[in-house]
This record gives structure tokens, sequence and C-alpha cells, in this order.
């Protein structure tokens, strides 16, 4: 008897690496943009008034409270609707970036704020401009605090990212699930899927605490 499913192949493996690859894209694209805008607006956040961190922070806290998925399916829907649909990668990418960004901005400006006001004004002192010392005096100890939280960000993202492939876009997840429908073999897909995060999360969580210790010394 003819089964209407057929096993995994060497066939599927350039299938798999295509979605491996587009997990990779989206999260450093989303990493990369989602920190750029959240040293932005965590500095913003520090150095605005209280009516416009108040409003800031209120968005940045619907970004942070409505879970990611939803964000996804919204954000296409209304696109869609308002007649200007875009591929699945730049509306992914649209809404993670500005989904990691509300984290990242807080982790930012937590580093901006340790700077204690006694190191800014002897940085004044000294003759240092505004803007130098936040090049030179602010952001190297802001980084130099933060680095821990915005690494667990940025791991986040990555695991995150599987969520992308409710609006169709070919990540690892929905290129396992395609193979699970046609082979029937969930848990050997699943155990391959949850390798790969393995494999690229652990080795960065090790070398986050490499760059930890060498910044403590």
């Amino acid at each position: 008897m003819n089964s209407l499913f057929t096993p995994l192949s060497w066939n599927d493996t350039g299938f798999i690496l295509t979605g491996i690859l587009n997990t990779i894209y989206i999260s450093v694209v989303a990493i990369s943009i989602g920190t750029f805008l959240g040293v932005i607006v965590g500095f913003a956040r520090v150095e605005s008034n209280k009516y416009t961190n108040m409003l800031i922070g209120s968005f940045l806290d619907i970004l942070r409270s409505v879970p990611l998925i939803i964000q996804l399916i919204l954000f296409t829907t209304y696109i869609g609707v308002m007649g200007y649909p875009l591929n699945p990668f730049i509306a992914g990418s649209i809404v993670l970036s500005l989904y990691t960004m509300a984290f990242m901005s807080e982790v930012f400006r937590g580093g901006f704020e340790s700077v204690h006001q006694s190191m800014r004004t002897a940085s004044r002192s000294l003759g240092l401009t505004y803007w130098q010392t936040v090049r030179y005096i602010r952001l190297p100890i802001g980084i130099k605090v933060v680095f821990p939280s915005w690494l667990g960000v940025a791991l986040s993202v990555i695991k995150d990212s599987a969520l992308v492939s409710v609006i169709g876009y070919m990540e690892l997840l929905r290129t396992s699930e395609q193979l699970i429908s046609r082979t029937q073999q969930p848990l050997e897909i699943l155990i391959g899927v949850g390798i790969f995060y393995f494999i690229i999360s652990y080795p960065l969580s090790l070398y986050g605490k490499y760059v930890e210790r060498q910044m403590t010394v």
C-alpha cells in the first residue's frame, strides 16, 4: 500500500537551509535596527522632560505588552487593507525591529542613567562638550553596563523570529512545519529545529560571558 507521505531525504536539505538562512537574516536585521533605535530612544528618554518621557514610555509599553504574534497579524492585515501589502520579510522585519527596539531602549536607558552626574560634571569641567561627553564617557560606560542585558534581548529575538512564520515568512519553523505535514515525522524535525536554535544561542551566550569578563578586567 502506497503512503501519501514521504520520508526526509537529502533533497530537503536545501529547503531546510533556506529556512535557517532566512531566520538568521531577519534576526540580524531586527537586532541591528532595534539596537540602533534603542540607543536613540533610550537616550531621548533620559534627556527628555517628564511629559515627553511619559509619551514615549506609553508607546514602548504597548509594544512590550502586546504579544508579538498579534502585532505581526495586525500590522500585515492593516497595511493590506490600506492597499500597501508588503512581502513577509519586510513586514516581519519592521514589526520585529520595533519590538526589539522597545526592549533595547529600556536596556540602554538604564545604561545611560548608570553614569553618575558627577562624572558628567567632571568631563565638562575638563573642557569636553556635551556631545564629546556622550561619545567618550556616557556611551562607553553605558554599553559596558548593559552588554549582558543586550545579549539577553538579542537571544530572545532570535527565538521570537519563529513567530514571523504566521505571516508567511519562510523561516526555519515554517519550513519545518511544511516538512512535518509532508513526512509526518514531527519528532525528528522538531528536535533538529531545537538543536539549531541551541547551536546559535549557546555559543553566543558563552561569547557574551567571555566579553563580560574582558570588560571587567
